[in-house]
């Protein structure tokens, strides 16, 4: 009775990840591809943040967004895939309870940022599109710099209280998380008491957060859609929304894969433990690779000063 007084007597030193259940002798094959992917992501949002960073023409607001968005791309690699990695190729599952609420939090604080960051980008099309006399004075250096701002402040205010819910929790000896990194529910289920405030906090917080930044993503292109039926021509419809395209296909790169590992996690019991973590550990992998192809591919700017850049250091060497 007085061990489960003291909760902090129950909290474990460490916990052990355990990898992908049922899939262990694989690890090392799940392995390569993995680290092919988290060696792509350093490359390709390195590259952006490069060619952004030194060509001045880049230092508009769509393309600082876009850092942005390569930064946050790469801190949620960065959060996992390491440890991911030491895991299948070491068997190093062990991480102090410290670092494991650690990387839990970054790794949540760096998708609702991300979530943050392409709605501003949505917001962004959308004063482009709707009010392109605005523009300039909309979307100043200062206004960018706030938005960048925002995000960090409001990731930071939704994730954090989650530490603490899991702090106030006892654990009684139970440490092996099923999963190759920690997450939020995913070490609450650990505890032997009622987690029904990390439950619905989880719900109320993070996750409604995002939802709301769907909604106004939504909202936003639904606005843009009506101004471009009012365009007078076809070509300049289509010249418009070309701008938009790459946005697109980020927004359903990034929410899709989101919400269907959510869902399946929450409602899809009949699925096995192994495919929720592959399709949790592909999550933080396909976004942050894809994410620079897409833009580097469909938006010309980038294209010709990545070319330049090579041509560049091929000519040094």
């Amino acid at each position: 009775t007085a061990g489960l007084r003291n909760w902090g007597f129950l909290t474990p030193d460490t916990f052990i990840l355990a990898g992908i259940p049922g899939m262990e002798r694989w690890h090392i094959w799940i392995s390569v591809p993995f680290c092919s992917m988290y060696l792509a992501i350093l490359l390709g949002n390195g590259a952006v943040l490069f060619v952004i960073r030194t060509e001045r023409g880049l230092h508009q607001p769509m393309y600082l967004f876009l850092a942005m968005l390569a930064i946050a791309d790469l801190a949620l690699s960065t959060t996992t895939v390491p440890k991911m990695l030491a895991l299948f190729w070491f068997s190093a599952g062990e991480i102090s309870f410290g670092a494991c609420l650690t990387q839990m939090f970054f790794l949540h604080f760096s998708f609702s940022a991300e979530s943050v960051i392409l709605l501003a980008m949505a917001l962004d099309r959308f004063v482009a599109i709707c009010h392109p006399l605005r523009y300039a004075a909309v979307l100043t250096p200062t206004a960018v710099a706030k938005t960048g701002l925002v995000a960090l402040l409001r990731s930071f205010c939704i994730i954090f209280p989650c530490v603490f819910l899991l702090r106030r929790l006892p654990f009684c000896g139970h440490s092996v998380i099923p999963h190759t990194y920690c997450e939020h529910m995913g070490i609450a289920r650990l505890a032997c008491a009622d987690i029904s405030a990390n439950v619905w906090y989880g719900l109320a917080g993070p996750i409604a957060a995002v939802v709301a930044d769907v909604v106004l993503i939504a909202v936003s292109y639904v606005l843009i859609l009506l101004a471009l039926f009012r365009l007078p021509s076809r070509t300049a419809r289509r010249k418009a929304f070309s701008t938009c395209g790459s946005h697109i296909c980020v927004i359903f790169l990034f929410y899709v894969p989101a919400f269907f590992t959510v869902l399946t996690h929450r409602f899809g019991q009949e699925i096995p433990q192994h495919v929720h973590i592959l399709l949790a550990n592909l999550y933080v992998l396909f976004p942050p690779l894809l994410n620079p192809v897409v833009y580097g591919v469909r938006t010309q700017q980038i294209k010709e000063k990545v070319v330049k850049v090579k041509t560049n250091v091929h000519g040094l060497s």
